[in-house]
């Protein structure tokens, strides 16, 4: 029972620190995104679409994982709140999410260890906040991902090639720079 104790206390520990860890994240990235929209509905979008990925990236590092009960919750938000702000561009919201998360999905088939069902999902999320501009989000997330991979590796003189990495938070990354750098 006394390493039962323990455990929980650990496990609480280690909520806190994501807690801290995911406002650190969150902060400065909801500040650059006030900067770039202003007082607006489109920043209160952004700030759950942006707060969301925060999340989701402290969470892959800490586990490897990125779980459906933040996902889909935050997937169906950012869309409805992206039809609700621009009902004109519906249909690029739902488009740029079903193929984003289907380009993943091929890749997920082609190569399952090389990457996760997660990762699939969080597409959805991607093309439902980053619409037209998910490609731009996936290619510097990808790139950015590519980059880390081969400092890892010629720091680590190549023992590093069969070592596992998130791919959540260089997709976050990406959405980061696509939402920020492009039209508001």
């Amino acid at each position: 029972m006394l390493w039962r104790v323990e455990l929980e206390a650990l496990l609480r520990r280690l909520r806190r620190r994501r807690v801290v860890a995911t406002v650190a994240v969150a902060l400065p990235v909801l500040g650059l995104a006030f900067v770039r929209f202003g007082a607006s509905g489109r920043f209160v979008l952004a700030a759950v679409f942006l707060g969301s990925l925060s999340l989701l990236s402290v969470i892959d590092i800490a586990e490897r994982r990125l779980p459906n009960r933040i996902v889909l919750p935050a997937f169906v938000t950012v869309l409805a709140g992206q039809t609700m702000l621009f009902p004109d561009r519906a249909l690029e919201w739902v488009l740029a999410s079903v193929g984003a998360s289907l380009a993943l999905l091929l890749l997920h088939l082609a190569y399952p260890r090389g990457l996760g069902l997660g990762d699939v999902k969080l597409a959805l999320l991607l093309g439902a906040g980053l619409g037209g501009a998910v490609l731009t989000g996936l290619l510097v997330g990808t790139f950015a991902a590519a980059a880390f991979a081969l400092l890892l590796l010629v720091r680590s003189r190549g023992a590093a090639r069969h070592t596992a990495m998130p791919f959540g938070p260089f997709l976050a990354f990406g959405a980061l720079v696509a939402l920020l750098g492009g039209t508001p």
